[in-house]
């Protein structure tokens, strides 16, 4: 009779009924992008580190649309182990749509997203499932300072976020990330969710639910770079601010009456010059000061309401935020193929 084996691991005659694969209590999604010599070396911390939770779990990768041996990496793990399932998107769409994705995908009761390259250490996961056992449905994890990060990223992060509690109330605080826990029920709510511009680190606190918090210092990347470009944060950031807030538009009211009464400022000092003789040189210089200046403020407010006509172009066509080009391991169900 030929035989087959089952994860790389279990002989089984074909043929012969195989119980059903346990549903995991807990899912682990990781997006990569070029993390090859990353991934090996996540597994085997998480192995470790889940060994000793002693739960049901699996490990979800995300290649998005790495160009370099990620995802051979990835279905040499979910051969080995089944455990790993792997996730290829037909390309690069980028940390949101790609962790969208793998949420997509998971089928634990608790959900921890987390990034490759092991600055979220996995050795904090057990305090993330205790804070979850304890009856947190979101557990957030707060980085603490690192004398590695820069001057200018530590600065401008807690600024940004600063900026973004106070535009959209939606507060969150500096030093979270996408490393956290949400349980199954908080997953489902947001899995309803249709807007493109994805920004889950405002999402997960927009919902409410129960939370807790868990203090971590970022570890040092394993091998590579940093993906995130300036161009990256900087999009990121926009779309933070434009998917929970309005302000920007509202503020256009406000600079139209700031600018407005500073151009009636100007006619008063014109006139009031005139009426008491003053000598004054024919105002070439202030008339083309003051138009300058309302004519930047009005190209500053169309490219803002640009934008977000923009948003609402992107929000109308409903494209998918992601297409699959190939899995690997066992068979998952997809709660949300990528439509909206």
């Amino acid at each position: 009779m030929r035989i087959s084996t089952i994860c790389g691991r279990l002989p089984v005659h074909v043929g012969i009924p195989v119980s059903p694969e346990p549903v995991p209590e807990i899912s682990i999604v990781v997006p990569a992008y070029n993390e090859t010599r990353n991934i090996s070396q996540l597994h085997g911390r998480l192995v470790d580190v889940m060994d000793q939770v002693g739960r049901p779990w699996e490990l979800i990768l995300v290649d998005d649309g790495s160009v370099d041996q990620t995802w051979s990496e990835i279905v040499q793990l979910s051969q080995s182990d089944c455990r790993v399932h792997g996730v290829r998107l037909s390309r690069n769409f980028g940390h949101q749509h790609a962790l969208w994705a793998g949420l997509c995908h998971a089928r634990g009761r608790g959900v921890i997203s987390m990034d490759a390259d092991l600055q979220h250490p996995p050795h904090v996961v057990p305090e993330l499932v205790a804070a979850w056992d304890r009856g947190a449905k979101i557990v957030q994890t707060v980085r603490l300072e690192s004398e590695h990060a820069s001057w200018w990223k530590s600065r401008t992060s807690r600024l940004y976020y600063r900026l973004h509690s106070l535009l959209s109330g939606v507060e969150i605080e500096p030093g979270m990330a996408d490393f956290r826990l949400i349980d199954r029920t908080v997953l489902d709510s947001l899995l309803g969710f249709r807007e493109e511009g994805l920004f889950l680190r405002g999402l997960v606190q927009w919902v409410g639910f129960p939370s807790a918090k868990v203090p971590f210092r970022c570890g040092e990347r394993f091998s590579g770079q940093t993906k995130y470009t300036v161009g990256k944060m900087v999009r990121l950031a926009w779309n933070g601010i434009s998917s929970f807030s309005v302000i920007p538009l509202r503020a256009g009211v406000i600079l139209g009456i700031v600018t407005s009464g500073l151009a009636f400022l100007e006619l008063l000092y014109a006139l009031t010059a005139k009426l008491v003789g003053r000598h004054t040189v024919p105002g070439w210089a202030s008339a083309v000061s003051v138009l300058s200046f309302l004519f930047g403020i009005l190209f500053i407010l169309l490219g803002v309401i640009g934008e977000y006509l923009g948003r609402v172009l992107v929000e109308v066509r409903a494209r998918p935020r992601y297409l699959i080009r190939e899995v690997s391991g066992t068979t998952m169900p997809r709660r949300d193929p990528g439509s909206r």
